[in-house]
């Protein structure tokens, strides 16, 4: 196996089709090991980069440098890049042990080769009791290791990843987000992961690249995208956020008074000049719910009376839609406490949380 994956450098990579760009010059660099994700809408470029970089579909300018090598005018068999797709692309009509030889034997290694890097892998995903049965055989979570072990078993430096667990079940996907990361840290290959699942992202990556037009608006580390959003596209994309237009800013003290129309207001940390053309970001699980007057004399705090719009336990966690004033909506995500009493549409309540939590971001940027 691979002692450690490849670098990889993206440098004005560009897709056009005729008129259609889908792919904005994109410049990034993936550090070897690295687990990066690509994330964004339907149609924002994360498949038609993947494809670019396995050589599937040629750009129309820029580099893709793997360990300083340009390798966009080789073919993608010879460019040592795994592929691991969403409906796994496994033959049937092979056992588990030929499906993960399969690679090994067109690239001609002997048998004894063959046989020792197969099992060595089966051992790898914890299938080296399964060799001789059919894939007909295996659950899901079983043939996608098995997927796992064919892209890998000819020790690529870098392991492209195209939707892996869209096709699975909740609770299975989730634990294969585990079998993934310790798999992951077992071959130490570079992997590329695309994926529709913000929170699939967040849970498995190192960095995140969020895409939107054929280009990427943000990258980093999933903590420092969710708590520093670029953009109101960021923000409310990766997570939920309630947002709200600033309309006027005031000095207020130390902070700032925001004016988010329908008759609210908010405080802020920050100056005035701050403020211009931007949004207010909250994140749900930053506000708290209580009766009127609960949060009398929190200080740094704001606190906004409301009026409970409806309220839905989502397994482990309760959702509460407050209407605060007029058409002013906001979501509060609380944590599940047992035989605790739940509000109930229409009672009223206050909403309170810090200021330190009140995000000013801009539109775009």
């Amino acid at each position: 196996m691979a002692e450690h994956g490849s670098g990889l450098v993206l440098d004005g990579v560009t897709k056009r089709y005729s008129s259609v760009t889908a792919l904005q010059p994109i410049s990034i660099e993936i550090a070897p090991g690295e687990f990066f994700s690509l994330i964004g809408p339907s149609g924002s470029g994360k498949s038609t980069l993947l494809g670019a970089i396995a050589g599937f579909i040629p750009p129309s300018a820029g580099r893709i440098l793997i360990d300083g090598r340009d390798i966009v005018d080789i073919p993608p068999y010879r460019r040592n890049i795994g592929m691991v797709f969403q409906n796994y692309a496994l033959f049937p009509h092979l056992t588990v042990f030929e499906n993960v030889a399969f690679a090994l034997r067109l690239r001609k290694l002997s048998k004894a080769e063959v046989t020792e890097k197969t099992q060595r892998m089966l051992d790898v995903i914890r299938l080296s009791g399964m060799g001789e049965r059919r894939i007909s055989e295996l659950s899901g979570g079983q043939q996608q290791r098995v997927a796992l072990a064919r892209a890998a078993v000819y020790d690529p430096r870098i392991l492209l990843m195209d939707e892996p667990l869209g096709a699975l079940d909740k609770n299975l996907r989730e634990e294969m987000q585990y079998e993934i990361k310790a798999f992951h840290n077992k071959i130490a290959a570079t992997i590329i992961y695309v994926t529709h699942d913000q929170e699939e992202a967040a849970a498995m990556s190192d960095r995140i690249a969020i895409m939107k037009d054929g280009e990427i608006v943000q990258h980093g580390k999933p903590r420092e995208l969710y708590e520093h959003p670029r953009n109101i596209f960021v923000a409310s994309f990766l997570g939920d956020a309630n947002i709200f237009k600033i309309h006027d800013a005031k000095p207020d003290a130390r902070h700032m008074k925001l004016d988010i129309g329908e008759g609210l207001s908010l405080s802020a940390p920050g100056d005035v000049a701050s403020a211009s053309r931007h949004y207010v970001c909250v994140r749900p699980e930053s506000i708290a719910v209580g009766a009127p007057g609960a949060f009398n004399g929190a200080a740094g705090q704001n606190v906004l009376p409301g009026i409970i719009a409806d309220v839905v336990y989502t397994a482990g966690t309760i959702r509460c839609r407050v209407k605060l004033a007029d058409e002013a909506v906001v979501t509060a995500r609380l944590p599940f406490q047992r035989n605790a009493a739940f509000f109930a549409t229409g009672d009223q309540v206050d909403v309170r949380w810090a200021l330190t939590d009140t995000l000013l971001i801009p539109e775009e940027t």
